[in-house]
């Protein structure tokens, strides 16, 4: 099987997505973070994934101040695309359709989101023509 393009474990992700969330931070301000949404990592589990983070390079530290301060190197969008596209090999031989049938199907969608669908499917459709 071909290493996946962001091998990242459950406590990675939920650090990255805490970065992304707020922004540049220090150790203490991304364990507060993940406290807040119902995680309790110590502080030392958290400076031990960023540092894991940093040598990965999906996360870069500013060193100059008293605490180090931790960004993102990475987008949402580019490890989202890339596990995605990891799923869709994994579960339906690399097609989107369905996919997205399975989960508009399954999953509630706020009125937003449905017209978002809309406009994305009118555009898909005229596209066509």
């Amino acid at each position: 099987m071909a290493r996946r393009e962001f091998d990242l474990g459950v406590v990675e992700l939920e650090v990255l997505k805490a970065l992304w969330d707020v922004g540049p931070a220090p150790v203490r301000a991304v364990m507060n973070y993940l406290h807040e949404s119902g995680r309790q990592p110590a502080y030392t589990t958290v400076q031990t994934v960023l540092t894991r983070l940093e040598q990965k390079g999906f996360v870069a530290s500013d060193k100059s101040g008293l605490a180090y301060v931790y960004r993102a190197k990475i987008s949402r969008a580019r490890i989202s695309r890339s596990r995605l596209k990891a799923l869709l090999e994994q579960l339906y031989d690399g097609a989107a359709g369905p996919l997205v049938l399975q989960l508009v199907a399954n999953e509630r969608l706020t009125p937003e989101e449905i017209s978002r669908l809309h406009e994305l499917i009118e555009k898909l459709d005229s596209s066509k023509h």
